[in-house]
Parts: C-alpha cells; structure tokens; sequence
C-alpha cells in the first residue's frame, strides 16, 4: 500500500521509518548503501493500511538498524535476491505469473481508479513528472498523498 520499488523497501532503515509522528510515514532517501533511481524518488509516504501494520512489523522485529537485515547490511541492497525469493513465492501461491514488480503498478491502478491527480501519483511513487513547472516547491504535503492513498487502500 506505498507503491515503493522493492529496492526502496529493502533499503529502509529504522531512521527512516517515523511511526510517532502525527501521520505515520517513511522518508525514502538516499544511502550510502542504496541509491535513488530519479531525483523525485526522494519522498515522504504516509503509511495507512498494511503498509501501516506492515512498518510496525518490521520495525519490532529487528533489533538491527535496517528493517530487513537480511537483505540490507548497510553496504549493500540485495533486491535481486529479494525479488527471485518472492517471485518464486508468488507463483507456488498463485499458480500465475504474478511479480513483485505487479505491486507497484497496480498500486498507480488503484491511485488513478480513486481520480488521484497525476502529478499525485507521480509523487507518491517517485516518478519522474513531465515539464518545468513539477518541479518548483517541495511537492504534495502529507495530509494530501494520506487522503488519496487511504481512499486507495480503502476502495479496494
């Protein structure tokens, strides 16, 4: 329910994640152990749903700096192990061709189902937006990707 790149997820650390705050949400940035893919994949993105139960999660679960030690040391970003492993679990319970990738996008699906603006969905998934003019000031706040990604979340 974030539209993040599983790249994105992986490189979570702790620091990243701001549970207390007023509306929930992960600061994606760069690290030295994972970079960004465009300049605009620098956001903030409110957790609401099981992205918000799944941060929880993760953040209690590890006594480590990173959310998901297993594929993140701080050095490096194993996203490739990451996707083989939940790829193959995908298909053993789908019997599909379902990826990992299929997340992102129908995530993008759900924003424009719910009349998300475009520009709005660029932003919460750190996509590049087209012309000038996206990029003067600092973007959407919290309260407005909150309301579109939990009526996203909420209608399907």
């Amino acid at each position: 329910d974030t539209g993040l790149r599983l790249s994105e997820a992986l490189g979570l650390c702790k620091d990243d994640v701001h549970l207390d705050a007023d509306i929930p949400f992960i600061d994606i940035r760069t690290h030295s152990w994972r970079r960004l893919k465009t300049r605009t994949s620098s956001r903030k993105i409110p957790l609401v749903g099981e992205a918000l139960w799944s941060a929880t999660r993760a953040y209690q679960s590890t006594d480590r700096s990173y959310l998901f030690p297993r594929y993140c040391d701080g050095k490096h970003v194993k996203a490739n192990s990451a996707s083989a492993a939940l790829n193959k679990w995908m298909k053993e319970q789908t019997k599909d061709d379902y990826v990992i990738h299929g997340f992102r996008h129908s995530m993008r699906y759900r924003l424009r189902a719910v009349q998300c603006p475009a520009d709005v969905i660029d932003q919460i998934g750190g996509w590049s937006t087209v012309g000038v003019g996206h990029s003067y000031g600092e973007g959407y706040n919290l309260h407005t990707t909150l309301k579109y990604l939990t009526s996203a979340v909420l209608e399907n």
